[in-house]
């Protein structure tokens, strides 16, 4: 073993003797959240109720007037209409007249359509409006209080997404349960059936939706789901272009209306934000404490003000020094004689690469077989602009290949090799390269894992072939600056949670061969262009047959802070180990803190003492402003604890842990403080001749464990 590899070794057995210094934590309370009266005015049949805008009521119906297939019967029914609208109270900007720039915007709110009698028929249906004339809106049924056409006055100008539970064919209408999109006019220029995509707005049922206007690509994006967690795939994706729509100012809303049926339509919790920049890489559905028009007390949970002092060590449940240092050299010798043992496999391993290489040069499918020309021409010649990322073992570029679009180039930082041979695999066992190239191309097609597009192994570059995640990696987006992190809203953690549970319950369970990726960490989780998660960086992964069988130790590897304590101290990876890191991946991503922050305080135990004293909400990111549902981010930070226990065997499966975030199994018990576990020492059978120490010095059981104390002030 090389002179690297023990100091790594050595490097990671020292994190457990230190002792850090007395730290401190604290965070500020957020502004009171915005009470609809305050900023939405109502007309027509809208009230308040119920934490919603109720914009229609009950009212009795004609059983033998419905919405009829021409104009004249929809006007002649007016009188039973009931219309009711809601506007923010002030006008909002949509173009910028000096340099006539076109917002862009984003909208969610959760909506109810209710029958208000089981012999009525169903009311029009609600619109999420932008106008330039509040007065221009109908009075009459079958609209949703939008106006027919407003085409030929110039001083008149509307868009509205339509949630349609009533079929018109005089405007055109697909069906009585859609969505549409409407441009000056009643009859829409996109719609959607939505009964066809699982949604019925008929039944009855609370609703999201989230509608996504972008100007930079004049196209209009419309979500509709039974959750808070926007789905991944829109329902109804149309290209328009709006510049000519907007004026200056325009006035946002919601209006519905019953005609000859009954319904109350209600909308809640609504969140909008314009945005000026051209950019199509981020996505737009931010939410901020400023964004919500209409928000509730209760919707977003707690202060989260507190101010408090805390006081981290770090110990190993051991007396006296002397023990301590025993136990390190003995783990060091221990690892040492597996990684001797480990690296009679690497010819084995080598030759599998080669096997793979074998396998799929000149062969069309995925990965593909790239030339270095082809590579050099992507990144135009490695140049140091386009590099997106660096690592310890590999540079990330970012290229475009005619075949592929946009691609993120892995080139991995080769050593020289010493004597005649100039083969690139001469050196590849000590390099990362061949472990992941030999793991991707198995079984991994995964929606939540980044796909390996190709690879190219000539002259002295290794090099592989991503696809292209424009958002990049978890961990600059849920540490950076405000104006960065409000990206990630709520819906969006939750969603990306998810996401990488997702992947690895697929490389626990589902692949041909158990894959454990050592490795889970933010920083090697990759966000696309709608913010979905997806599971990178396999250069540490282990594969292994489903067969059981003792696994042997390996180098230990990893990032502390994520690494599980029972990994620490033998070195052995299991799945458990991997559930412990995508824990504190989950404590991580709610919270908005650092495994280990520069304070050095640990996440789980900050946590855990917030669990313990009943305050565990105020773990919650404060860039979050409480916009936030309490039930389920206490489920989330409840899942990472569990996920983070001590001992191993308490954790949940990855299986278990995403159907417990998914609402589909129920919280396990947590104990009242937070274990301390004793792992039973890693020495090895007959390491005290090794030592040639007799085990003089070891307790007769020697356990040992890693643990962090909080002073309790």
């Amino acid at each position: 073993m090389d002179s690297s590899s023990l100091k790594l070794i050595w490097a990671n057995l020292l994190f457990l003797y230190l002792v850090t210094s007395p730290s401190s934590f604290s965070s500020s309370a957020t502004a009171p959240l915005y009470y609809p009266a305050n900023n939405v005015t109502l007309f027509g049949d809208a009230s308040f109720g119920n934490n919603s805008i109720r914009l229609t009521q009950d009212h009795q119906c004609n059983t033998t007037s419905s919405s009829s297939s021409s104009q004249e019967s929809a006007s002649s029914s007016s009188s039973l209409s009931g219309i009711g609208t809601a506007f923010y109270i002030n006008p909002i900007r949509f173009l910028d007249s000096s340099t006539k720039a076109i917002a862009s915007f984003s909208c969610s709110f959760s909506f109810t359509i209710s029958p208000s009698s089981p012999s009525c028929p169903f009311g029009d249906g609600l619109a999420f409006l932008i106008t330039s004339n509040m007065n221009s809106l109908s009075i009459t049924d079958g609209c949703m209080g939008l106006p027919e056409d407003v085409s030929s006055n110039q001083d008149s100008s509307y868009i509205a997404v339509e949630f349609d539970t009533s079929f018109n064919p005089f405007f055109d209408d697909i069906n009585g349960n859609h969505v549409g999109v409407d441009v000056r006019k009643i009859k829409s220029f996109a719609s959607v059936d939505v009964v066809s995509r699982g949604i019925d707005l008929k039944a009855g049922k609370e609703m999201t939706a989230w509608i996504e206007y972008r100007d930079s690509e004049k196209m209009i994006r419309v979500w509709v789901g039974y959750s808070h967690v926007r789905p991944l795939n829109p329902i109804l994706v149309a290209q328009v272009d709006f510049s000519e729509q907007f004026k200056e100012f325009m006035h946002v809303g919601f209006s519905a209306s019953n005609g000859g049926g009954s319904a109350i339509h209600s909308v809640s919790r609504w969140r909008f934000k314009t945005f000026w920049f051209r950019s199509s890489v981020l996505s737009m559905d931010t939410v901020e404490e400023g964004d919500c028009l209409m928000c509730f007390p209760g919707d977003f949970g707690q202060d989260l003000s507190h101010s408090r002092k805390w006081k981290f060590g770090l110990v190993l449940v051991l007396g006296g020094s002397a023990a301590i240092t025993v136990i390190l050299v003995a783990v060091a010798v221990y690892i040492t004689l597996c990684c001797m043992r480990k690296s009679k496999s690497n010819a084995k391993r080598k030759r599998r690469s080669e096997d793979q290489i074998g396998r799929y040069q000149g062969n069309n499918e995925v990965p593909k077989h790239l030339s270095l020309t082809e590579i050099k021409e992507a990144t135009k010649g490695f140049n140091e602009d386009r590099i997106i990322g660096e690592g310890a073992s590999a540079v990330v570029y970012e290229g475009e290949i005619p075949s592929f679009g946009n691609v993120a180039v892995k080139r991995f930082i080769q050593e020289k090799s010493i004597g005649p041979s100039h083969n690139s695999f001469e050196h590849a066992s000590q390099l990362p390269f061949y472990n992941e190239f030999t793991t991707m191309v198995g079984c991994l097609r995964h929606k939540n894992l980044v796909q390996l597009k190709g690879w190219c192994c000539e002259r002295d570059e290794l090099v592989l072939v991503y696809e292209y995640m424009p958002n990049g990696s978890l961990d600059k987006i849920l540490h950076g600056c405000s104006s960065v992190t409000q990206f990630l809203t709520w819906e969006r953690r939750l969603n990306i949670v998810l996401g990488v549970a997702s992947a690895l319950v697929y490389l626990h369970e589902e692949c041909i061969n158990q894959i454990i990726h050592r490795d889970v960490k933010t920083c090697n989780i990759m966000l696309d262009a709608e913010f979905n998660a997806k599971l990178g960086d396999f250069g540490l992964a282990e594969v292994y047959q489903r067969s059981p069988r003792t696994r042997d130790a390996t180098i230990l590897a990893g990032t502390m802070g994520y690494l599980a304590p029972e990994y620490v101290f033998s070195g052995v990876p299991t799945v458990k180990t991997d559930v412990y890191s995508f824990g504190v991946v989950v404590l991580e991503v709610a919270s908005g803190k650092w495994p280990v922050d520069e304070d050095r305080i640990v996440i789980t135990d900050w946590i855990w003492e917030l669990f313990e004293k009943g305050k565990l909400l105020d773990a919650a990111d404060p860039k979050l402003k409480r916009c936030f549902n309490r039930k389920v981010m206490e489920r989330m930070l409840i899942v990472g604890l569990c996920c983070t226990h001590p001992d191993h065997l308490k954790r949940p499966t990855m299986r278990e842990a995403a159907r417990i975030l998914q609402g589909e199994a129920p919280l396990p018990p947590l104990p009242p403080r937070k274990p301390t576990v004793r792992l039973q020492s890693v020495l090895p059978e007959g390491c005290e001749e090794i030592m040639g120490s007799g085990g003089e010095g070891l307790d007769d059981t020697p356990w040992s464990t890693p643990r962090t104390e909080f002073s309790r002030n």
